[in-house]
């Protein structure tokens, strides 16, 4: 029988997204760097530092999670208790101090990430094949409506209650829309596989061994190849360090930097939703292609504006970003459902995870060697990132998006 998706379903999977963004640029992206490094005086490398530790976290976890989750034939289970997890963190942070603060901000990254990896491999369970592009473009356009809803809870509250206040109000703000995917979405039956599910001692052989599966299949190990390469870059300017760089090299303040966002989201809710349609027109290889070329423009913009001092050259990368980022993660998932056999969504999604997480640690690590160590600043440590969007260009030319017919079990 062909699974049709009921529409409660689509919503509530859609409202995640907004959920997870709540944090993504509330706490991760916005107002956790500022309180850390413009108002505590702590460094770049500090952020960096915390970032690692929840990536290396996540590097064991995710794999040895989506297995478990494939094995058990559920999602939503382990949704539900990351989320909990990362909502919770986020409550304490900035309340203990900027010490324990960092170990929250870690604890939280772990579980929303861990979350966005069952969050992404239901995306199978709420579309079909020919609609997965618009779906997956929903999701987005109507994620980065909660870019909205983080930066005005901050314009609203920060300066009369502070940033820990602002850190519980956006956690709960964060379960609030999180709580209709916990509820109604429906996910495809399955069955559960015989036997003992894996256990925590075999997380680093299941990553071996989810490596060599994936090497069975034409393009899925460039193409996670060449993700680790573009989310090094833009996981690390999203993930914090861009308002460090807008703020300390291009001169914005707080207040005008919000105002970029605004427009950045609005940018990233049309290129979500027009993201998604191009990608089912054009296919998720031209999609994903031209969104990093979109991403190359808007970073040459963004280091003319700090070798400049131009505001507005900083306005259009941020702008012209927001286009590019919701363009990428609409194709982005989309290709990784293209080239995946359904049988493995689940622990290929958790090697998809890893990848982004390890791509994240690099990027900061070199962020913080560059900036703080090499002390050559924030301009050269982003155009480090810009090579790495060039050299992703280059690796997924290898990859074709062309639609693969499997067999029950392969």
């Amino acid at each position: 029988m062909t699974w049709r998706p009921e529409r409660r379903s689509v919503a509530a999977w859609a409202s995640y997204d907004l959920a997870n963004t709540v944090f993504a640029l509330g706490v991760a992206g916005l107002y956790f760097p500022e309180w850390l490094i413009d108002i505590e005086g702590y460094r770049d490398r500090d952020l960096a530092f915390a970032i690692n530790a929840a990536m290396i976290i996540i590097i064991i976890l995710a794999p040895w999670l989506g297995a478990r989750s494939d094995h058990r034939g559920t999602r939503r289970p382990y949704l539900i208790g990351a989320t909990f997890v990362s909502v919770t963190a986020t409550m304490f942070i900035g309340g203990t101090g900027p010490g324990p603060s960092l170990a929250f901000f870690s604890l939280a990254l772990v579980g929303f990430h861990v979350g966005s990896l069952f969050y992404d491999a239901l995306l199978v369970d709420v579309s079909t094949e020919s609609n997965r592009g618009r779906i997956s473009g929903i999701g987005v356009g109507v994620g980065y409506l909660g870019s909205f809803v983080a930066v005005i809870a901050g314009r609203l509250l920060i300066d009369e209650y502070g940033h820990p206040f602002v850190f519980r109000v956006l956690a709960g703000l964060f379960l609030l829309f999180a709580l209709p995917a916990f509820f109604f979405v429906r996910e495809r039956p399955r069955t559960p596989r015989p036997g003992p599910a894996p256990s925590v001692d075999q997380s680093l052989a299941q990553v071996r061994r989810s490596w060599r599966e994936a090497a069975r299949y034409d393009g899925v190990v460039p193409f996670l190849v060449g993700r680790f390469f573009y989310s090094d870059a833009i996981n690390t300017v999203i993930g914090g360090f861009l308002t460090i760089f807008a703020i300390e090299e291009v001169g914005f303040t707080r207040d005008e930097l919000e105002v970029a966002l605004g427009f950045g989201i609005l940018a990233s809710v049309f290129g979500g939703l027009a993201g998604g349609r191009l990608t089912e027109r054009i296919g998720p290889r031209r999609a994903l292609h031209g969104a990093l070329y979109l991403w190359m423009v808007a970073w040459l913009f963004g280091l003319a504006a700090a070798a400049t001092d131009a505001k507005p050259l900083g306005a259009v990368l941020v702008v012209m970003g927001g286009l590019a980022l919701g363009t990428t993660w609409s194709a982005d998932r989309t290709y990784m459902a293209r080239i995946t056999p359904p049988h493995r969504y689940a622990e290929f999604y958790g090697l998809y995870a890893t990848v982004g997480r390890f791509a994240t640690i690099l990027g900061p690590l070199i962020w913080a060697l560059i900036v703080d160590y090499a002390g050559w600043g924030r301009t050269t440590a982003m155009i480090a990132l810009f090579g790495f969007l060039v050299i992703a260009r280059l690796v997924l030319g290898r990859v074709d998006d062309t639609e693969r017919v499997w067999a029950t079990s392969s």
